[in-house]
């Protein structure tokens, strides 16, 4: 039986970061968080495809990205960020219930309802 590789993985990925963070080449943590999160909405929408819950997850996870970095670099109040953000989802949820927007799961060899 071979031991694990868990150990010797995470002391590539810690000394990594380190190395990184030390020599001033990784971003700082927000605007890190900003682009996990845009680009966590991007793999989300590429990985399920466009569906009901994608339509309204995956710009919303671009948007938080992007409000935090507005936030943060720009300086913009909170309320004008949040309140932009429910515009967004509001109308993210419209679009969301027509009918031409497939429900999630349902392939094309599903049966419609």
């Amino acid at each position: 039986m071979r031991p694990s590789a868990t150990f010797p993985l995470l002391l590539i990925v810690l000394g990594t970061l380190w190395f990184l963070h030390s020599t001033a080449l990784l971003p700082d943590t927000t605007t890190l968080l900003a682009i996990l999160l845009a680009g966590a909405g991007v793999a989300l929408l590429a990985i399920d495809g466009v569906n009901k819950s994608t339509l309204v997850a995956s710009p919303l996870m671009v948007y938080a990205g992007a409000a935090v970095w507005l936030y943060r670099h720009w300086a913009l109040q909170l309320s004008h960020v949040l309140s932009l953000g429910m515009v967004l989802a509001g109308l993210l949820m419209l679009i969301a219930r027509s009918d031409r927007i497939p429900d999630k799961g349902r392939g094309a060899d599903a049966p419609e309802r």
